[in-house]
């Protein structure tokens, strides 16, 4: 893994890479609320191992990047962001077709680049996207004062061992949200669901049945306007919020690169 800092809309935006010796195709990671793209090692070394070149950046206020502690003033700073990572990668690796995973609000985040820069990405996954909201964080921004709740750690992964990490990351914000962010958050899913389908973007549309986060309904109703005749979907039973960190995390980075397996070979 290496890393360096681009330009960003709200100043530095840090960025990791891993890379095969000879990548065949380009992922962009984008990670989610609070975490940083560190947390997502794991992941980029099997796409890695599968002949990828994995760009991940740390959204403004995010990880090692500028900008005040999970603060979000508006959610299209940070798909501007993450385009700036992808002209990287492109202008670093030339020709190569390039996939998004998103996951929670970068999943809100991948979504949108799709709709904003239609035909520059190969294939889009989605690991319980945000992109229809949270009625419970709806009901925390009617209240005023708006009480300071903190993410649950237990509502993150069936696998204790992932909150404990959670907890102990310094680079992970364990603070409340504040109105700004939630505000910025239901703007970008208002954007979302005024903005153009998927059409023809082979989506993979991957949720834990039980997360609480992105409940699977609410989601789910968000996806009859995305939709396009390319999406696959999979629900895991069981399973919470972060599918990439649950007991079952092999299985569903193996649905992913067969998933990439087959899209890449079609563009072939």
């Amino acid at each position: 893994m290496t890393a360096f800092m681009i330009d960003g809309t709200v100043g530095d935006v840090f960025v990791r890479t891993w890379s095969a010796e000879q990548p065949s195709y380009g992922v962009l990671l984008a990670h989610g609320i609070g975490e940083h793209s560190g947390r997502y090692d794991h992941v980029a070394r099997r796409l890695v191992a599968d002949g990828a070149v994995v760009y991940a950046g740390d959204h403004h206020g995010h990880g090692g990047s500028a900008g005040e502690r999970c603060e979000i003033e508006d959610v299209d700073k940070m798909v501007a962001d993450l385009h700036h990572v992808a002209e990287q990668l492109r202008a670093d690796h030339p020709g190569l077709p390039v996939a998004l995973i998103g996951h929670s609000l970068g999943g809100i985040i991948a979504t949108r680049f799709a709709q904003s820069f239609p035909g520059e990405l190969t294939a889009l996954v989605l690991s319980d996207p945000v992109v229809g909201g949270n009625p419970g964080f709806e009901a925390l921004l009617a209240m005023d004062p708006m009480p300071q709740v903190p993410i649950d750690t237990a509502m993150l992964s069936r696998d204790p061992a992932v909150g404990e990490a959670y907890l102990a990351d310094p680079l992970v914000y364990h603070g409340p949200l504040s109105r700004q962010t939630l505000s910025a958050i239901f703007a970008a899913v208002a954007d979302i669901a005024a903005g153009p389908p998927l059409g023809d973007l082979p989506t993979l549309w991957l949720h834990g049945e039980l997360d609480p986060l992105a409940p699977y309904d609410v989601t789910a109703k968000a996806f009859e306007h995305l939709a396009g005749p390319a999406l696959e979907q999979k629900v895991y039973p069981g399973a919470m919020h972060e599918i990439f960190n649950e007991t079952n995390q092999d299985e569903v980075i193996a649905d992913v690169l067969a998933f990439l397996t087959r899209v890449l070979r079609k563009q072939s």
